[in-house]
């Protein structure tokens, strides 16, 4: 890919977070950005914040990961809107925490909903698409997709599930063009879990920096493909 200037890209769950901070990134560098939410307002308000970066277009999609025909519909909006896909960012995703003997079967379904079936639908939908650009997928993992913990049943069962998911499917596309990455984080500075960032945060990753990884990705050679990204911050605080 390496000149991405006019390229487009389809975020999920890009209205905030991570997904944001990507689109940011994209926008800047002259790509147009289609970012989806649950919520169109939540969409249509990111996007209009977005929209004075002044390089990119972009456009806020109301879609849910866990509807297939959501999804389809998503990629159509993007192509009517800016005629290819060319990058699809699998970011939406949540996390229910607690014992197994706490955690509720509505929060498993939900976690693995969201987090795993999503991002299969949103590979799926838009599979014709980044094929005829020879595009790339970039799903946002964990470093809970490699390292377990007490209470993280349902979110270490999605994230070690999309691990495995994103580098099957690279093996599946690379030969039809298509480069595949998961980006699998360590803590980052998001809404996420319900937590409102704050200068205590200072020290975790942030979303604009996994938009310059995501940018990075997406210049480097197409003959060199990093699969799998681990990020995590460099100075932790002290146990």
């Amino acid at each position: 890919m390496q000149n991405i200037h006019g390229k487009t890209a389809l975020i999920t769950g890009g209205s905030k977070g991570i997904g944001y901070g990507i689109a940011e990134s994209m926008l800047k560098e002259g790509m147009n950005v289609a970012i989806t939410s649950r919520s169109q307002a939540s969409a249509d308000a990111a996007a209009k914040e977005l929209s004075k970066i002044g390089k990119g277009k972009v456009i806020g999609i109301e879609s849910d990961v866990r509807n297939f025909d959501s999804q389809k519909k998503s990629v159509a909006k993007t192509l009517e809107a800016f005629g290819s896909l060319d990058v699809l960012i699998a970011n939406a995703g949540l996390g229910h925490f607690g014992s197994i003997t706490d955690l509720t079967p509505d929060q498993w379904n939900e976690t693995i909903d969201i987090n795993l079936t999503g991002v299969f639908y949103s590979v799926k939908a838009a599979l014709d698409a980044l094929t005829k650009s020879e595009g790339y997928i970039i799903t946002i993992a964990s470093l809970a997709g490699t390292n377990f913990f007490a209470g993280g049943s349902a979110y270490n069962a999605s994230k070690f599930g999309l691990v495995g998911f994103t580098q099957a499917i690279m093996l599946d596309v690379r030969q039809k063009g298509i480069k595949v990455t998961t980006i699998m984080p360590g803590s980052v500075a998001t809404h996420f879990n319900d937590h409102m960032p704050n200068m205590n945060d200072n020290w975790k990753i942030q979303p604009e920096d996994l938009g310059q990884m995501t940018v990075d990705l997406l210049k480097i050679h197409p003959r060199t493909l990093p699969s799998k990204v681990e990020v995590r911050p460099s100075m932790p605080p002290g146990k």
